[in-house]
């Protein structure tokens, strides 16, 4: 498992990166609890990155973790937008160019994690191959 992270959280300040560095390694255990191949942790193009690349079988699931202490900003789900969808598809297609393989199966999921409270939205969205 290749992990994309450049620094040493121990010296991050900023409170919200350690706690999305732990839901991302809550979400890794979860995964890995059902049977899922832990592919790539933080896989980055240029300054874009997917946290979580999973493998089980055929089938290849690009996950987008998000961490909330709770839901007074909405859920963790409604804050994987267009934008951030679109960022995520075209990391994802650097990803399947490199190491995909010709059986291969796509989908995009997404994990949120509230009150450590996990919920995996799988098959989260689509994007429009063109």
């Amino acid at each position: 498992m290749s992990s994309g992270i450049h620094s040493d959280p121990a010296n991050w300040s900023d409170p919200r990166h350690r706690r999305g560095l732990a839901g991302e390694e809550q979400a890794i255990r979860y995964l890995q609890s059902r049977g899922w191949e832990i592919v790539a942790h933080r896989f980055r193009v240029g300054r874009v990155e997917i946290d979580l690349i999973v493998r089980r079988g055929c089938l290849v699931a690009f996950v987008e973790v998000k961490v909330r202490r709770g839901l007074a900003f909405g859920s963790p789900f409604e804050a994987v937008t267009g934008g951030k969808r679109r960022e995520i598809v075209k990391v994802a297609r650097v990803w399947m160019d490199r190491f995909g393989r010709q059986s291969d199966v796509y989908r995009f999921d997404c994990i949120g994690i509230v009150d450590n409270k996990i919920e995996h939205l799988e098959d989260a969205f689509r994007p429009g191959w063109r």
